[in-house]
């Protein structure tokens, strides 16, 4: 059982992926009158230019072959209806309040940088960075052509495409990103957003390296959303689309400025490393926004910090599970003396389970809600062939359940244990107690009063055959609901 595991984060760096619109009572109240008014004239604006995009989108590639359509578009084509379509693509953005775009710097030249890497990316409003820089090629979920207007535009704007759940269309998808970037200025420039995924622009998260896999050199764009309230950030913990819409075109208008950095030529190691010229550029955007450069990222549909492979969440469910224990009234001494009398109960040899009416009995709760979430966090881990030994799956699932999200990629942890002897669960607590990475999993991020003496730390108590004490929810490779 983890529930006595407590966080360890530094206060000084923020949660990129939570946001809230912090708004006094006088903004509220103008805000709805002003909503009132203007949310439907701005949205019903906003429609009409994005509609009148759709037409033009299909005419620019109109009566092209598929051979035609895999080359850059040139002569007139290109001049009369990348024009059209800037001026609609702006329209929209000044309808729903973006009246002006500041610009600080200079943008480069094509051949300067073929690659715009874009930070930090908050919202789906951030397209409109797009407009600021000439409708550069983009990278999109192949998804998104199956949606109307949208995948005319993706269409139009001959767009990389890739599909996260097919390994081969991300070959493909580098591929020809490689190809674009290179090509000496027969394609034009590429925009990319390498964190991946929208942040509450507090801090950078990891970079992807998709921008930098080419080796060649990149122009940093900043996005500054200097307004108050802060009505465009869209992040996984907060706003609706349909929120952001709505505060957002409630206001008289919304503040941005595009700010274009000097271009960052790699050395010749960053070049052979795309992850290491990932990292410095995410530092030197995160030094010029003033905001700490992470090592967090967006794994599936949980936010998590990477230590080495492993993925531990933000939010680690031993800190929210006391955090909602003790708004029931509950001591930290009082879960603990209860979390191990379960644990002494634990019979060798045979998988325990703790149900939510169970936890509902054990802490004395009055809600069970509170226990049917509590089992939510957790996941579910046992010594599948009963030997004694950790196999990898069992090593992924225990991590699993020890750090409240999935682990898929625990090769080099299972490698560092198989080093030591004979994978047992003994081994794998001096692993974390020890190795230079995976100790940290202990030192920094988790805590337990009683690491020391080795008993009742989130890894079962001596008992390595079958016994699982940690309440799950179904990450574990056999596993059910709780409730």
């Amino acid at each position: 059982m983890m529930m006595k595991m407590k966080m360890k984060r530094s206060a000084h760096t923020p949660h990129p992926f939570t946001h809230e619109v912090n708004v006094t009572a006088a903004q509220r109240i103008q805000g709805i009158i002003l909503g009132v008014v203007l949310f439907p004239v701005r949205i019903t604006l906003a429609t009409l230019f994005f509609l009148l995009m759709w037409p033009i989108a299909r005419l620019r590639l109109a009566g092209l072959s598929e051979a035609e359509r895999a080359e850059p578009v040139r002569g007139w084509r290109r001049w009369l209806f990348h024009h059209i379509m800037l001026f609609l693509s702006r329209a929209v953005f000044f309808s729903v309040g973006f009246l002006w775009i500041r610009v600080k710097g200079r943008q480069a030249g094509l051949k300067e940088a073929p690659v715009l890497v874009v930070a930090p990316h908050s919202g789906f409003l951030d397209m409109l960075v797009v407009c600021a820089t000439g409708l550069p090629m983009v990278v999109s979920r192949s998804e998104n052509c199956r949606l109307p207007v949208i995948g005319a535009l993706l269409e139009f704007n001959q767009s990389v495409l890739v599909s996260r759940k097919d390994p081969e269309s991300r070959k493909k998808c580098v591929s020809q990103i490689c190809e674009r970037v290179t090509s000496d200025g027969r394609w034009p420039q590429m925009l990319m957003f390498p964190e991946g995924t929208t942040t509450n622009g507090q801090a950078l998260i990891k970079f992807k390296p998709g921008a930098f896999l080419a080796g060649v050199p990149v122009q940093p764009v900043l996005l500054h959303y200097p307004g108050e309230p802060d009505t465009v950030r869209w992040t996984w913990k907060g706003l609706t689309w349909l929120g952001t819409l709505w505060h957002t075109t409630s206001q008289i208008y919304t503040s941005v400025t595009v700010e274009f950095l000097p271009v960052y030529t790699p050395s010749q190691e960053e070049k052979q490393n795309p992850d290491l010229y990932a990292e410095n550029v995410q530092k030197l955007m995160a030094k010029a926004l003033r905001v700490p450069a992470t090592d967090y990222v967006m794994e599936g549909r949980f936010p998590v910090k990477k230590l080495g492979n492993l993925s531990l969440p933000l939010e680690p469910p031993a800190q929210e599970t006391l955090k909602l224990l003790r708004e029931h009234g509950l001591t930290d001494a009082h879960v603990e003396t209860v979390m191990n009398d379960v644990l002494d109960s634990c019979p060798s040899g045979q998988s325990t389970t703790v149900t939510a009416d169970h936890l509902t009995t054990l802490l004395g709760l009055k809600d069970r809600r509170t226990a049917v979430k509590i089992c939510s966090l957790y996941s579910k881990w046992y010594d599948t062939d009963q030997d004694g030994l950790l196999s990898a799956g069992d090593l992924s699932g225990l991590m699993g359940a020890l750090v409240g999200v999935p682990q898929y990629e625990v090769a080099e942890m299972y490698t560092a244990l198989t080093t030591r002897g004979r994978p047992t669960e003994a081994s794998l607590q001096d692993l974390l107690k020890t190795h230079p990475v995976y100790g940290k999993v202990l030192s920094e991020y988790l805590h337990s009063s009683r690491l020391a003496d080795g008993n009742h730390n989130g890894i079962p108590n001596g008992k390595t055959n079958g016994n699982n004490n940690g309440i799950y929810n179904g990450h574990g490779a056999s596993s059910r609901t709780s409730d």
